[in-house]
């Protein structure tokens, strides 16, 4: 069992065990050790988002790399899919990111990216904790000349800027469209603009103006509704939406309606299948994505593996079974013909693409997949307690069960991330799954519920 890691890196309120300045140096130092893997001069890369807490935690994750004999290659505030390109770009040895992702301005977290731009196995975040929990590297002090140096990449921004750009086909471009693009106040607030403008668009940006409290405050991939709104007011052609560290996306098309995660899998893996480019036909996704887009992608010749919620999860069966796309249903999308890992800005080109390449707008291209209604409740708890060894609840979720039968589903699970029961249900009527979600989390709040 895993004491730190979640399934995206370590996690917390910034300043509160794990996420204390203390923490981050030993994980860094751990880090260093296990990154070292010979005599020469060793790099890795640290980047971040614009959460306040990301000045403290990237100072102690240097101080604990350095201390080790490693040399730091500092890029500032750079999205997660970004750092995974400087890292394997510039042949460092691992890459670290200091962000929460999607989470509010107080919590912050750190990942790692191996140097071939991938997230790390469980396998070597389990010998991080054991470092550090063993003490075993406590003794182990380079002096002198051994000590590691710190370096700022100036052009770290821009180096991505060009990578992004390389992704989207040459022969198009994107003049004419008008684009309303929201980056949360996070890492995305430089480049995604520069991205989408270079490119020909006219870009009405929103959350650009971090100010280290304010990312994914009312704004970014959790509140599509601020672009739907902005785009229904400048009449632009469609929406796009990124979370805090940008490697999800969530779209509106030009009426404003929401076009998430699996829709936009939908959209591509079926172009993809027409273009003889989704290798093995076959799209990675996980247990929460609707059944509508199984019924879309099948369709239209291809097929679907679910895997675990977690798009490191999403990715290993990927890279295991040889295939080039998959994604959640929030808006982590990996082309894995041009990233490692998700990626927000370069999941909205390869859409922007197939509307060029088609002549289709968003919410036409959208009509490929019919979702079935689907209702997701959240309960914060203050354990995360097996559900099913809680009589009333197993009684309860069993009784809803057989009554979905074939044409519906019902999916508990705890976040890998924060303190709550992720209840979700499946089927053809949205009133009666919106109920059974309800008494199901009303029985839960009453058991195991948290303030």
């Amino acid at each position: 069992m895993k004491k730190l890691f979640g399934t995206d890196g370590v996690r917390g309120v910034a300043n509160v065990y794990p996420m204390t300045s203390e923490m981050a140096m030993q994980i860094g130092r751990a880090a260093a050790y296990i990154f070292k893997n010979g005599r020469q001069r060793h790099r890795i890369v640290i980047g971040k988002d614009t959460r306040l807490s990301g000045y403290m935690l990237e100072n102690a994750l240097v101080a604990g790399i350095c201390s080790m004999g490693v040399d730091v290659l500092i890029v500032g505030p750079l999205p997660t899919p970004g750092i995974a390109n400087i890292t394997s770009s510039m042949r460092a040895d691992a890459g670290v990111v200091i962000s929460a992702s999607h989470n509010a301005f107080q919590d912050n977290g750190i990942k790692f990216f191996s140097r071939d731009g991938f997230k790390l196995p469980d396998e070597m975040e389990l010998k991080i904790e054991d470092l550090i929990f063993s003490k075993k590297i406590d003794s182990l002090r380079p002096t002198a000349t051994e000590v590691g140096k710190a370096y700022r990449i100036d052009d770290a921004a821009g180096r991505y800027v060009v990578f992004l750009k390389n992704t989207f086909p040459k022969e198009l471009d994107l003049t004419g469209l008008k684009i309303v693009l929201d980056c949360a106040n996070g890492a995305a607030y430089k480049v995604a603009p520069a991205v989408f403008e270079e490119l020909g668009a006219e870009v009405i940006p929103i959350g650009v103006r971090p100010n280290g409290t304010n990312i994914n405050a009312g704004c970014g991939s959790l509140h599509p509704e601020v672009i739907s709104e902005a785009v229904k007011e400048h009449r632009a052609d469609l929406g796009i939406a990124l979370d805090g560290d940008a490697d999800r996306v969530i779209f509106v098309d030009e009426f404003g309606n929401e076009v998430d995660g699996d829709h936009i899998m939908a959209i591509c893996a079926t172009h993809m299948i027409k273009q003889k480019k989704l290798r093995k036909n076959t799209l990675v996704a996980t247990v929460m994505s609707n059944m509508g887009l199984d019924i879309a992608v099948k369709k239209a010749g291809g097929k679907i593996i679910k895997t675990a919620v977690g798009d490191r999860y999403v990715v290993e069966e990927m890279r295991k079974g040889g295939y080039n796309l998959g994604g959640e249903q929030s808006g982590h999308m990996i082309f894995l013909d041009h990233n490692t890992t998700g990626d927000g800005v370069l999941s909205a080109l390869q859409v922007l693409a197939i509307m060029r390449r088609t002549g289709k707008t968003l919410a036409e291209l959208a009509e490929v997949m019919i979702p079935l209604p689907q209702v997701l409740v959240n309960v914060r708890v203050r354990e995360k307690a097996d559900i099913m060894t809680i009589p009333e609840v197993a009684l309860k979720i069993r009784g809803i069960e057989a009554k979905v039968k074939d044409e519906g589903r019902v999916l508990i699970r705890y976040s890998g991330t924060e303190p709550l029961l992720r209840i979700m249900l499946e089927g053809q009527d949205k009133y009666q799954i919106t109920t059974w979600a309800k008494e199901i989390a009303d029985l839960v709040e009453s058991k195991i519920g948290g303030k």
